[in-house]
């Protein structure tokens, strides 16, 4: 009988990152993930006992920890808590969109992982350290939201916007005249990286950077 394969929890989480990065979440099974290691998918459950959800988690985990390792590399010593929050927000983009199915992922699990909360503290550190007050940095991470995990969580997705017939796009300007005209005039260049509807790299900096302006004028008057 030939001798099993040996993998490590790591491998086995790396093989599931690269298998959705490659082709979506919708690729990514137990079976799949045990393909690209070469092994049976039975040799997973010794490293992910809850399976699939295990496996979902972990890989949250290891984007947490990406995105944190992004935020060392980029970080800015002494300019102030707006351009370090800045800075860890941009730092978050740079990991989505190496890995966009992880905004959709994080909208449908049950609970939040740990790694996700560090980020928001670190956040949080920064801005109390520099000088904030806890109710302003409430605040922040209300208005902030997602964008510190690097995109922006819109509340619908007119994802028919871009492909709807002429007599659909007809029927839209004639009830809603300047959204439909919004939309003509604001459709996103294919080659313009997104992670959903109207979340562009540079409508991402433009929300962020009226947010931190709007944080630092609030700072100002308190």
């Amino acid at each position: 009988m030939a001798a099993t394969k040996s993998v490590t929890r790591e491998q086995v989480l790396a093989a599931g990152l690269a298998l959705a990065d490659a082709q979506g979440l919708g690729a990514l099974t137990m079976r799949g993930v045990a393909a690209e290691l070469g092994i049976e998918a039975m040799s997973l459950y010794h490293h992910l006992p809850g399976k699939k959800e295990e496996l979902l988690d972990g890989l949250l985990d290891l984007v947490a920890e990406e995105v944190a390792g992004a935020a060392r590399e980029m970080a800015v010593v002494d300019q102030g808590w707006p351009t370090e929050v800045r800075t860890r927000c941009l730092a978050a983009r740079t990991v989505m969109l190496r890995h966009a199915w992880v905004p959709g992922l994080l909208g449908s699990r049950p609970t939040i992982r740990p790694g996700i909360f560090q980020l928001y503290e670190d956040v949080l550190v920064a801005m109390v350290r520099g000088g904030c007050s806890y109710r302003l940095a409430h605040r922040a991470m209300h208005a902030l939201g997602s964008m510190v995990l690097g995109f922006s969580q819109e509340l619908f997705s007119p994802g028919g916007a871009g492909t709807a017939g002429e007599a659909e796009m007809e029927a839209m300007a004639a009830a809603l005249p300047y959204t439909a005209a919004m939309v003509a005039s604001e459709l996103h260049d294919a080659a313009d990286p997104v992670l959903g509807w109207c979340d562009s790299q540079s409508e991402f900096e433009f929300t962020l950077d009226l947010l931190i302006s709007g944080l630092e004028r609030a700072n100002a008057t308190t």
